[in-house]
C-alpha cells in the first residue's frame, strides 16, 4: 500500500491546482494583503434654499382649455389656478405672495405673453385633487399688454437670455426678476408702474 503522500497516477500536474485549492489560495492571498480603510460616506446632501418671491412671476396657461380673455372674464372673482402637477411649479406658488404679479402665457398655442394678473389669494389645496398634495393661488387678470411678446421675442433678447421661460420652458409656474419684467414690459410697450 502506497504512503498517502506519495504522488499517484491520478494526481494533475503541477501548475494546474484543483478548483477548490485556487479557491484556497485566493483566500489566502486575499487575506494577505493590507485592508483598504472604510470609505469615507457621502456628504450630507444640502437642502434645497427655500423659493423666495422677487414680487414676479410667469403663469402658463393652453388657450384652448384656459385663456387670458377666460380671466378676464372673471373679473374681480378671479381664478383659481388649478391642475398643476408638478412639484417646483407648486412651490412655486407656494412662495407667491398676496399682491405678486404674474406674466400670463399662453402655451402650446401661441407661445406668448399677453396680460399681467395679479394673486390675490395665497396657496390653498387645489379643489381639483383629491390627493391632498396640490395646491394653487387664486389669480385676478389686472392688465392687457399692448403686444404680445412671444417666445421667438424673449429667446431673441440677449438681456432675457437666462429668463425661466428659455431655460425651463416646460415649467407652468416660474419666477421672474426684476430686470426681466422690466424688460418685457418694455417689449411690450407697457409701463409696469401704471399698475395700482
Amino acid at each position: 500500500m502506497p504512503a498517502k503522500n506519495a504522488s499517484s497516477s491520478k494526481t494533475k500536474p503541477a501548475g494546474k491546482p484543483s478548483p477548490k485549492a485556487a479557491r484556497k489560495g485566493a483566500a489566502k492571498s486575499a487575506a494577505k494583503q493590507p485592508t483598504k480603510s472604510a470609505a469615507k460616506p457621502a456628504p450630507a446632501r444640502k437642502a434645497a434654499a427655500p423659493i423666495v418671491s422677487t414680487g414676479y412671476w410667469l403663469m402658463k396657461s393652453e388657450p384652448d382649455a384656459f385663456s387670458w380673455d377666460d380671466l378676464k372674464k372673471k373679473g374681480k372673482a378671479g381664478e383659481p389656478w388649478t391642475g398643476v402637477r408638478n412639484f417646483l411649479a407648486r412651490n412655486n406658488m407656494k412662495a407667491m405672495k398676496l399682491g405678486d404679479l404674474a406674466f400670463f402665457y399662453h402655451s402650446n398655442i401661441g407661445k406668448e405673453i399677453v396680460g399681467i394678473a395679479r394673486v390675490s389669494a395665497l396657496a390653498h389645496p387645489d379643489p381639483d385633487d383629491t390627493t391632498g398634495t396640490w395646491e394653487c393661488v387664486d389669480v385676478v387678470a389686472v392688465a392687457d399688454l399692448p403686444k404680445p411678446v412671444t417666445l421667438a421675442d424673449v429667446k431673441d433678447n440677449r438681456k432675457l437670455a437666462q429668463m425661466s421661460l428659455v431655460t425651463s420652458m416646460r415649467l407652468s409656474v416660474q419666477p421672474v426678476t426684476s430686470a426681466e419684467w422690466k424688460e418685457v414690459c418694455r417689449m411690450a410697450g407697457f409701463d409696469p408702474a401704471s399698475i395700482t
